[in-house]
Formats: structure tokens, C-alpha cells, sequence
């Protein structure tokens, strides 16, 4: 994605902020949001096996379909 960003500068010529688009800033928003929930995701998913992986040495608590459902 190419933005047209603009840079604000100190008067020593130091940037200090970015402007941009908010029709780039909207795109940049989504993108995060799509990002954020992969991420929660693969978290999850990463729990998950750990929990699979305790309760198959017999040592968590398992959970029929019913709970698990009711849960959510």
C-alpha cells in the first residue's frame, strides 16, 4: 500500500508527527484489526493445544461439548 504521508517538523527540522489520508488511515485501521484478531487467533489456538496436551498426560480438567458450548 503506498500512502501519501506528510511529515511535521520542529523548527530545528526534527519530524515530530505524520499526516496522512483518512481514507489511508481507515485502510491502515483495518488492516490492524484483521492483524489483531489472526493474532488472537493463533493465541487461542496455542492455548488450546497446551490444554489438549495436559489433559492427554490425565492431568487437566476435560470438558464435554455441552460445557464448552454453554460457556460461549
Amino acid at each position: 500500500m503506498k500512502l501519501a504521508l506528510q511529515y511535521v517538523s520542529d523548527v530545528k527540522g526534527n519530524p515530530v508527527s505524520v499526516m496522512l489520508p483518512v481514507s489511508d488511515w481507515e485502510k491502515i485501521v483495518k488492516k490492524l484489526r484483521h492483524y489483531e484478531q489472526a493474532l488472537k487467533l493463533r493465541s487461542d489456538l496455542t492455548e488450546a493445544m497446551q490444554e489438549v496436551a495436559v489433559m492427554e498426560k490425565g492431568k487437566g480438567r476435560k470438558q464435554t461439548l455441552s460445557d464448552f458450548l454453554n460457556e460461549l
